[in-house]
């Protein structure tokens, strides 16, 4: 899937802003806090109605203003134009049009225009609690798998009905075995689909973490579950924790506890892993989860990659490029702060790119093979 132009109107900083994208290499360049990322997030929100950033809606327009519009023009990789306008009014409903339909559901869009977006904001997935690294397996196989994102849905439906009961303290246990049996139908399938995910992912990430570090490391995921020895059911789990869920006041056992270790040799890499450590083995998470993407989904993911390459030696950056470069990888946007650093990364290339400068908040084409917006 091809972007070929975006509209923003009143979206966070930007007033107003229209670009035409190179179908291969896309570069933001300009100081920080002048916009960049703001360009990157309206992607992600046209891709799943909602920030990559985990603000509000009401953070997403501009202020003193009443709504913001983002409207963007894709090309499929079927070779047909698609259209879609989102539209974000503090307190109302988000509206989503695609080809000036509007959809019922929100949810029926997810993984109709995939993307995979690298920021500085996902070192949580090493750095953060699980919660961060089932987020990621979950918006994974969402993008992938209707069929797992309604059960994923449901099962946290049922978990905040059984955490309320908790809670309140009023929960006897005829109502907690009614809510326990429909957690039981639903854990198996999320069970089984995030261990064959993991399964699949960590071949790949391996090899793209060779790849960048010139394999001077030895890494590692392993994925971890009560639900484990039980094969996904969890059904006699809640029923020997419930006691100490009464006094807890919430569930303590169950897939929502589930995590995916992120080693470094023997060890969590959050403890030993230096800086270029860290930042390796993010992009390798990335990276795979776009081939895992590219492999599963009809149209090709776009690659959004939020201030990379810094903290990285030259080698690895160089690496990089390359692996990005590649036919493995579809239209990519970049955002730096070095106007020479992206001049050498896309001349290194030699592939059809646009350059756009931005600054409080306005968005300019400054890449002289276009004429400026």
């Amino acid at each position: 899937m091809i972007l070929q132009r975006l509209h923003l109107l009143h979206f966070k900083s930007i007033a107003s802003a229209s670009c035409t994208f190179s179908p291969k290499v896309n570069c933001f360049i300009g100081l920080n806090g002048m916009g960049k990322t703001n360009l990157l997030d309206a992607l992600h929100y046209l891709s799943f109605t909602k920030s990559h950033l985990s603000i509000t809606d009401s953070l997403a327009v501009q202020y003193g203003q009443e709504a913001a519009v983002l409207d963007a023009v894709y090309r499929s990789d079927f070779g047909d134009e698609r259209q879609l306008l989102l539209q974000i009014r503090p307190r109302h409903r988000k509206v989503l049009k695609r080809n000036k339909k509007e959809y019922p559901k929100l949810s029926d869009h997810i993984g109709a225009f995939p993307l995979v977006i690298v920021s500085p904001q996902d070192y949580q997935l090493i750095l953060g609690g699980s919660d961060e690294r089932r987020r990621f397996v979950d918006k994974q196989l969402s993008q992938q798998d209707s069929v797992y994102m309604a059960a994923l849905a449901q099962y946290h439906r049922i978990l905040e009905q059984r955490n309320v009961l908790l809670k309140s303290q009023r929960a006897d246990d005829a109502v907690l075995e009614v809510l326990d049996l429909q957690l039981e139908q639903v854990s198996p399938l999320l069970y089984e689909r995030r261990a064959a995910f993991v399964r699949d992912f960590i071949p790949l990430f391996q090899q793209y973490y060779t790849a960048i570090s010139g394999g001077q490391d030895r890494v590692s995921l392993v994925y971890t579950s009560s639900l484990a020895e039980y094969e996904g059911h969890c059904l006699e789990l809640l029923r020997e924790a419930r006691q100490r869920d009464r006094l807890m006041g919430y569930t303590t056992m169950g897939l929502h506890k589930d995590d995916l270790q992120m080693l470094l040799g023997e060890e969590l890499i959050r403890k030993v892993g230096s800086e270029g450590q860290n930042k390796t083995f993010l992009i390798a998470l990335k990276f795979a989860q776009y081939a895992l993407l590219s492999a599963t989904n009809p149209e090709r993911p776009l690659l959004l990659l939020d201030d990379i390459f810094d903290k990285l030696d030259a080698e690895r950056v160089e690496r990089i490029i390359r692996l990005v470069g590649g036919s493995d990888f579809g239209q990519i946007f970049i955002t730096d702060t070095n106007r020479k650093h992206l001049d050498e990364i896309v001349t290194s290339w030699g592939e059809d790119y646009r350059l756009f400068e931005v600054s409080s908040g306005e968005v300019r084409s400054i890449d002289s093979t276009y004429e400026a917006e």
